[in-house]
């Protein structure tokens, strides 16, 4: 056989060289390209979001660009769209319909219709009082419910502790005092008793009790002007409270209801009621031994949600503990690692204003420290009110008082706690 001179095998293999590096250049044209395109995208901010058949937020690729699959080194770029979470929902509202998220507004149980306006503004929940429930109260919590803007829900709370704290006894059955649940259940009895009560809010479409307290304080009186807690407490042990804790909070869900534990860090042995004035906790370093190992527990447990007390703690600054960073963001959040939502004991009490400080100033202060919601007592105009508040957080994102990612961050909380899901 006659073999090919060098010049008819260079000739020969010639085409399949020179197709090579042809396809070599349309890679090295086509990666040019899609880095030209992720550079011109880092210069100007996050990728614009549209709507193309071809994934969410991209254009159709170029008719040129050839296939490649996810191994090739060519870029996906399907991977520089941004995630759809609640808080890039969020980000899109408007700063004045994320302060209502983070409002709970409040209401005679008895005439839950009166904030209706407040409720179809984006008010994040309602707070009922009174002390007899409508027999019918399930039925108008249902209408009012209609009015929440895009039927994302909303937190109907009460206080329905036991004892003389109780809202809707009529309708749900009564509860002992805690200090005798503490003292004559076991915490499997609490779980059952509560159970059943919750249960019967949850048909009457109240989803959040502010409750248990979970304060330690073994003092045997009612709870008056110069002792918050009293009864109230489950004992004056901290090992009873930290189970009897629990085993309500568990009570509560196992009904469907929300339970928010209370009152951060602790109101044990407190100097005074804040409702009625100035009033402090025991000192911190005594509190991280008798009062915080029920808060522990009950996040350990899976707590939902805590109410931060209007006391200052000695120890931890001057301000109320609901307006303090410390007590909320640096212990309760960061030590304490608690990622569920955190609400405000109402600002209405003498404490808060006694600190300098008026409703709708606390509320901003309450936020920038890291709470997510806000509350305050049915007395005066509740409409002016909710709408001074709002205004206020507003006023306060706007001026650089508030972070805008501290109020999406709490409208979140307020989302979470309810499990709303904002992405499809």
């Amino acid at each position: 056989m006659n073999l090919p001179s060098y010049r008819d095998r260079r000739s020969a293999t010639a085409p399949t060289w020179v197709s090579g590096r042809a396809r070599n250049a349309r890679r090295l044209s086509t990666a040019a390209a899609v880095a030209a395109m992720l550079l011109a995208g880092c210069g100007s901010g996050a990728p614009k979001v549209t709507s193309h058949s071809s994934g969410p937020g991209l254009s159709p690729a170029p008719p040129t660009a050839p296939s490649r699959s996810r191994s090739s080194f060519v870029p996906d770029l399907t991977t520089a769209a941004t995630a759809c979470t609640n808080s890039t929902k969020l980000a899109g509202w408007s700063n004045r319909r994320l302060a209502m998220l983070t409002i709970a507004v409040p209401v005679s149980e008895a005439s839950v219709s009166d904030v209706t306006s407040e409720v179809s503004a984006g008010a994040g929940g309602v707070l009922l009082f009174g002390s007899k429930a409508p027999s019918d109260l399930g039925s108008r919590l249902t209408a009012l419910k209609s009015h929440v803007p895009g039927h994302l829900g909303l937190l109907v709370m009460t206080d329905e502790e036991g004892g003389d704290i109780q809202r809707m006894a009529n309708l749900v059955g009564s509860l002992p005092w805690a200090a005798y649940m503490g003292a004559h259940w076991t915490p499997a009895q609490i779980q059952q008793n509560v159970t059943k009560v919750a249960t019967k809010m949850a048909a009457a479409q109240v989803n959040m009790n502010l409750a248990p307290v979970v304060d330690v304080d073994g003092r045997n009186v009612a709870p008056s002007k110069t002792n918050p807690d009293g009864w109230r407490s489950f004992s004056g042990n901290t090992s009873v409270v930290s189970k009897a804790g629990v085993a309500y909070m568990n009570g509560m869900r196992a009904g469907n209801v929300i339970p928010v534990v209370k009152h951060f860090p602790g109101l044990g042995g407190s100097s005074y009621n804040s409702d009625f004035g100035p009033a402090h906790t025991l000192p911190w370093s005594t509190l991280q031994k008798v009062g915080l190992p029920p808060f522990t527990a009950a996040i350990k447990a899976g707590a939902p949600a805590i109410m931060v007390a209007n006391n200052t703690v000695p120890g931890l600054g001057t301000n109320p503990a609901s307006l303090s960073p410390t007590v909320i963001s640096s212990e309760l959040r960061g030590k304490l690692g608690f990622k569920g939502l955190v609400l405000t004991d109402s600002l209405s009490a003498k404490a808060i204003s006694a600190a300098g400080f008026s409703v709708p100033a606390a509320a901003v202060q309450a936020l920038r420290s890291g709470a997510d919601m806000v509350m305050f007592d049915l007395k005066g105009n509740v409409s002016s009110q909710t709408s001074s508040i709002a205004t206020a957080i507003t006023d306060a994102v706007a001026g650089g008082h508030l972070a805008r990612s501290r109020l999406i961050d709490a409208a979140g909380h307020v989302l979470a706690v309810r499990h709303v899901n904002l992405c499809p």
